[in-house]
């Protein structure tokens, strides 16, 4: 029986090792599901086929300031970083200028690891101190 979650990672092209990182896989639980001494749920294996990136029809690479790459998977309204920080995007983005969408989504992420890093402070503080906010 041929695994079907071998046939996803290699839809995508990467090792076993990056897929299980991807999607906190074991590395050693990935290799058994693929040589079928094991298998993963059905539901793991829905999830994963949902979450793959995208197929070359359906994204568009959009390079932003200083290096930064974007990836927008038509299909799925989703915008994703180099860091696979993914954000929703309701606005249909096929009319937008190119040379503004890479503008467009710097801010984006920008604000989004701006809030992160805030959210992240929040957090650690919580865990130092003793109060509940109100």
């Amino acid at each position: 029986m041929k695994s079907k979650i071998k046939d996803l990672r290699s839809s995508t092209g990467m090792t076993q090792k990056a897929f299980a990182k991807r999607f906190g896989i074991p590395l050693s639980t990935l290799r058994k599901w693929e040589q079928g001494e094991s298998s993963p749920p059905k539901y793991v294996v829905e999830l994963i086929a949902g979450n793959l990136p995208a197929s070359d029809e359906n994204q568009i690479t959009v390079s932003g300031k200083e290096g930064a790459v974007y990836y927008y998977d038509r299909s799925r309204h989703l915008v994703e970083d180099a860091r696979a920080n993914c954000i929703h995007i309701t606005e249909d983005l096929e009319l937008v200028k190119e040379q503004n969408l890479g503008l467009y989504l710097d801010e984006l992420f920008d604000a989004f690891y701006e809030i992160q890093e805030k959210f992240n402070r929040d957090c650690r503080f919580d865990q130092q101190e003793d109060i509940l906010w109100i």
